[in-house]
């Protein structure tokens, strides 16, 4: 459908197949354009039949599930068609998904999904059990502070731990690998390949912008514990993973960080736990504000010059990313406030590189923006709640070694005579809100 103008008629599942060699295919129809992604995980070593296993297969399902969103986009046509059926919770998981993971691109983009239908036969809910080892978490792993934290948490509680990289490139992405190699443990693969027409969106006028990939991660990363006999997935998604944005699209709040916050974890859990038996997914972060994160990861100074959260160091594209901290976007911002209340500023200097963005007097529209600022929106990024963010302004130009910083001295000033409600310290140092953490975590 080369010269997309208007949006598709019907987007439709049309079936995977998990082979005993690790491979999952799947397979997508859009007005009659096909589409298939390929995961490959048969470099993981597994016991024999792992991967044709009941509960591989039934998890095998779920990715399925929740990758087509990629190929959806392209026309983000009304109806969603599911020849194989599905339960009535995954039918209401699966219309949030589109709706909510989709609302960022639609309010980009121009579209609006309001009237999205989901035909699908009614299918039993029919879990089968998994054959698992307690205590052997497997941990999704970006390389960033939040993931950092919980590793570090995760292996001290259960040692047989092992971190989870997905990867859509043959060129390793450098600073989760450098990361990685400080945690100390093993590291399990999945190598994505995105239908190639996908990439090629602009030249074949798709529609493009912003998928809830968190999801897709977190299907995978279940499929590879199922294959593995891990009995659970250990997500580093913090409190205000939950908080959207001012904007709305699709009748819904936008949040960028949709197939992060609760509402996805609590609608997932639900769908898995109709699926298979034996698995756990969760969040360890999800009391935990983005301030506690920072603090924890003060404190872990082997590091703190390996890890990097700018995002221009995780383009596909492996000649488009940038080998350092860029220092000035959204990412960059956020980063250096929150870490600037529990590290010294040549700390921060080092860990930037030298380009630390709070030296930067032109930096502080981006910095106001995630205060909250009136008439500034919440960037579109996985940052902090604004309430901490304003607390970890005042916390920053408190310290001593920040006493002649321009851009927090402005910063506390703003949000002292702002009136906005400001959380105290001990409080985001405290769980706060409901969880899905067990016993042993």
């Amino acid at each position: 459908m080369p010269g997309v103008t208007e949006r598709g008629k019907a987007f439709s599942y049309v079936g995977f197949s998990l082979t005993a060699d690790g491979s999952l295919t799947c397979d997508y129809d859009l007005d009659g354009d096909l589409f298939t992604e390929r995961f490959e995980l048969g470099g993981i070593e597994t016991g024999e039949g792992a991967w044709t296993s009941p509960a591989a297969q039934a998890v095998a399902r779920l990715v399925f599930l929740l990758a087509g969103v990629s190929y959806y986009k392209t026309g983000a046509p009304p109806r969603i068609e599911v020849p194989g059926g599905l339960t009535a919770t995954e039918r209401s998981f699966l219309r949030d998904y589109y709706l909510h993971g989709l609302a960022e691109f639609a309010h980009t983009g121009g579209h609006d999904l309001t009237d999205l239908e989901i035909d699908a036969p009614p299918r039993p809910a029919e879990p089968v059990a998994a054959d698992v080892t307690p205590g052997r978490p497997l941990v999704p792993f970006g390389g960033g502070i939040d993931s950092v934290v919980v590793v570090e948490d995760v292996k001290a509680a259960l040692p047989d731990a092992a971190l989870f990289v997905a990867n859509t490139s043959d060129v390793p992405f450098q600073p989760i690998e450098d990361t990685a190699v400080v945690t100390g443990l093993p590291v399990l693969r999945a190598r994505r390949h995105l239908d190639p027409k996908v990439l090629e969106s602009k030249a074949r006028g798709y529609f493009n912008g912003h998928v809830p990939v968190t999801g897709i991660i977190s299907a995978l990363a279940l499929l590879v514990a199922a294959g593995t006999g891990r009995d659970r997935v250990v997500m580093s998604n913090e409190h205000s993973a939950s908080e959207p944005t001012g904007m709305v699209a699709n009748g819904v709040p936008v949040n960028h960080q949709w197939s992060k916050s609760l509402a996805f974890e609590e609608g997932f859990r639900a769908v898995l736990a109709e699926s298979v038996a034996g698995l756990g997914y969760y969040s360890a972060l999800r009391p935990y504000s983005e301030l506690w994160v920072a603090r924890r990861f003060a404190d872990l100074p082997g590091y703190h010059l390996a890890f990097r959260s700018c995002n221009k160091a995780f383009f596909v594209d492996p000649e488009s990313r940038l080998p350092s901290w860029c220092g000035e976007c959204d990412k960059c911002c956020f980063i250096d406030l929150i870490l600037a209340p529990y590290l010294a500023p040549e700390r921060l200097g080092e860990i930037f590189r030298g380009r630390e963005p709070l030296e930067r007097a032109d930096l502080e529209p981006e910095f106001r923006s995630l205060l909250g600022e009136p008439g500034r929106s919440k960037p579109l990024e996985c940052v902090g709640d604004e309430g901490e963010c304003r607390r970890a302004a005042l916390l920053a130009a408190a310290r001593p070694d920040r006493s002649g910083n321009a851009v927090l001295a402005a910063l506390s000033s703003y949000v002292g005579s702002s009136g906005m409600d400001t959380p105290s310290e001990d409080t985001l140092l405290h769980r706060q809100g409901p969880h899905f953490l067990p016993a042993d975590a």
